[in-house]
């Protein structure tokens, strides 16, 4: 899995038609900055609203997954965002003229060709993994649908479709390593019941929908009235019923090609609990509503861990070394108090000090009982929330961050020689007029050792 956050090296555009709205849609990808996320505009409306891929704007989840942020809506986004999953990237803005991603042949394998095309690049950000520390379960009695998330180092995945069918009854396909998506994963279609096919053809729901972007299992005796009335549903010459069940669709890509299509559809609708995730996920019988489910699930227990210190791991680069560092702020020996940068985004940052018996002020403060001044912590987790508050701006290295005010300080136990301090920061509210409000937290061995609300005012250089 990927250390870094990525993106794509240049814009690139697939079109096609809509599943269920049959609408032709232009859908271009375009790259994005760090900590950008996924987010979708529909530039075919006024002012291109955006609409962030997050699980609390799902609104409708009847046959995919729809979702809506002031009053813009995208349709059927989750082969989209398997795509982007599967080659790990992190940040894009996927612009369409229409309500709903191109269907292409019902799977996310013409997608990945075209993220190829347009290149992978790494960026200068670390990526925010959400790492399962224990078991997570959703669980829906009535439908027999079970999901499981378990800690585990990696992203894997297992699902097991089971259905009252000869011709599709019990399968189940694994995606033991991300980077095998492409290969194992990516081209399987989309599939469905006859039955649901006449329903969802009669109630205008699948208009951009044809035989040959889904797979059409037949589970039960048709006469050849049937089949030239199915003849004008799918606007085709010819239909007949292969031996194994199939409407005259091509041979299947996997045995288990319908099991993976729907690992597929939960890759991408697990991306909208909106971080990279470390675990394994073991789903019984999922569909879009178990999916979403789920993933608010998993976001939940994301802001439950919130308050908790990102996870530092000194065998993983620096985001921004001592060098980065002074790049962006001005303080220099003495004074420079902060030796890494590990984790950034538009809200929170986490930095460390190593503390040695070498420091200066440990000379006076106190002699035979080193103990740093926690005017200093303050000082290094105010350095630390200045990498934050600049990095929020377009032209960081044009501005500086001053401390303006300190409030509700606490100590709560005294740092010494050999302590590793890891400072973190973040955003109480947004930032207005210049000034940014933080909650700073110092922690050593995972203790609390002090706490302050900081505020600081960003100014241009050479401004007073």
């Amino acid at each position: 899995m990927n250390i870094k956050q990525q993106t794509i090296k240049k814009t690139v555009t697939v079109s096609g038609v809509g599943l269920h709205t049959g609408v032709a849609v232009n859908m271009t990808f375009l790259p994005a900055k760090p900590n950008h996320g996924i987010k979708f505009q529909r530039v075919d409306l006024e002012g291109s609203p955006i609409v962030d891929a997050d699980v609390d704007n799902v609104v409708d989840l009847s046959r995919g997954t729809t979702i809506e942020q002031s009053g813009a809506r995208v349709n059927t986004v989750e082969h989209t965002l398997a795509a982007l999953v599967g080659l790990e990237i992190d940040n894009i803005l996927i612009q369409l003229d229409g309500p709903e991603p191109p269907i292409m042949d019902g799977s996310s394998i013409q997608f990945i060709e075209a993220l190829r095309e347009a290149g992978v690049e790494e960026q200068n950000a670390l990526r925010n993994y959400f790492e399962i520390t224990e078991n997570i379960y959703y669980r829906d009695s009535s439908k027999n649908i079970e999901i499981g998330a378990f800690p585990l180092n990696d992203y894997r995945l297992t699902v097991m479709v089971d259905y009252n069918s000869q011709i599709l009854n019990s399968q189940h396909a694994t995606l033991n390593d991300i980077k095998d998506f492409t290969n194992e994963i990516a081209a399987c279609r989309t599939f469905c019941f006859l039955h649901e096919v006449e329903m969802l053809y009669k109630q205008n729901l699948i208009q951009g929908g044809n035989i040959k972007n889904a797979i059409v299992i037949v589970d039960r005796m048709i006469d050849d009235s049937e089949l030239d009335y199915l003849k004008d549903v799918f606007n085709q010459p010819k239909i007949e019923v292969r031996k194994e069940g199939i409407l005259n669709n091509v041979e299947l890509r996997f045995k288990n090609e319908p099991a993976r299509h729907k690992l597929l559809d939960l890759v991408g609708d697990l991306a909208l609990a909106g971080r990279p995730l470390k675990g394994q996920i073991l789903a019984a019988r999922p569909g879009h509503a178990a999916n979403v489910a789920f993933a608010k699930k998993l976001k939940k227990q994301m802001k439950e861990a919130k308050n908790n210190i990102p996870e530092y791991d000194p065998k993983l680069p620096a985001l921004m070394d001592v060098q980065g560092i002074m790049k962006t702020l001005p303080h220099r020996y003495p004074f420079a108090l902060i030796d890494k940068i590990y984790h950034l985004d538009d809200k929170t940052v986490a930095g460390i000090k190593n503390v040695t018996v070498n420091e200066p002020f440990f000379q006076g403060h106190f002699p035979g009982e080193p103990v740093m001044p926690g005017v200093l912590q303050i000082e290094a987790m105010a350095q630390t929330g200045g990498i934050l508050v600049l990095n929020t701006l377009p032209d960081p290295n044009d501005y500086r961050a001053y401390l303006i005010s300190i409030d509700k300080c606490r100590f709560k136990k005294m740092v010494v020689p050999g302590d590793t301090v890891i400072f973190k920061c973040e955003l109480k509210y947004p930032i207005r007029r210049g000034i940014a409000t933080m909650h700073g937290q110092a922690f050593v061995a995972g203790e609390l050792v002090c706490e302050a609300q900081l505020s600081a005012s960003i100014v241009k250089k050479n401004e007073k």
